[in-house]
């Protein structure tokens, strides 16, 4: 399978030199060999056509989908010219970006950072998933998806994070979390965002908890394969 990163964002410069870039860190999430190809969304890049690859993982990044950005946009219509075309899958932002394009809506949670390892469970189970009823996953977010796009599934949810998870049939699926988030990156961001976080140690605390980053990253490989 022809997989790419769709990069709209990067990790925080001083932590790029010991974790790598979202597209490194898709790379062992998923147990793969070789660098992953991607496009720096955010500086105008994007496939010439959605059939260029089989497969795209849209990133997380520091900015909002409600931000009038024209690259958000670009990016929005890409994501709407693809579905169908090739499979997707959202990560964070990417999350966001989907539930926005196929019509849904995202705002800036009144109910603040979601930080360091939550607790979601499964909501309507799907053919790429496993027996598991919940899973704990590293989160780094304040914004939320508040209506789902019209069609879809809702896989996982959480009190904090009613939309953790969408699925769109064969075509598509979202998570708000972060399974590419080793527990040691996780804590070295929220360290890094210490002063803008409510509780930084109890965040960084809870990653020492066990993780299901591993059984997530089986699922989006299910996924993808098909």
């Amino acid at each position: 399978m022809k997989l790419a990163v769709l990069e709209t964002g990067r990790p925080p410069e001083p932590l790029v030199g010991r974790f790598g870039t979202y597209p490194d860190m898709y790379r062992r999430m998923l147990g793969l060999a070789e660098k992953l190809p991607s496009y720096d969304v955010a500086a105008g890049e994007l496939p010439e056509r959605p059939e260029d690859h089989d497969a795209y993982i849209v990133s997380g990044s520091p900015a909002g989908v409600y931000d009038p950005l024209p690259w958000i946009g670009q990016l929005g219509g890409f994501l709407r010219e693809a579905r169908g075309k090739a499979k997707l899958v959202g990560i964070c932002f990417g999350h966001q970006a989907m539930a926005q394009a196929f019509g849904g809506s995202v705002t800036k949670s009144e109910k603040g950072w979601g930080v360091g390892l939550h607790d979601y469970s499964v909501a309507e189970r799907q053919p790429w998933m496993d027996e598991a009823a919940a899973v704990a996953i590293p989160a780094s977010h304040q914004d939320q998806v508040i209506a789902r796009p019209p069609g879809t599934v809702v896989t996982m949810a959480s009190a904090f994070t009613p939309y953790a998870g969408l699925a769109w049939g064969d075509e598509a699926i979202s998570f708000q979390f972060h399974p590419e988030f080793e527990p040691e990156y996780a804590k070295a961001l929220a360290d890094l965002r210490r002063e803008r976080l409510p509780d930084a140690d109890a965040a960084i605390g809870s990653l020492d908890r066990p993780n299901d980053n591993a059984r997530v990253a089986g699922w989006i490989e299910r996924f993808l394969k098909g």
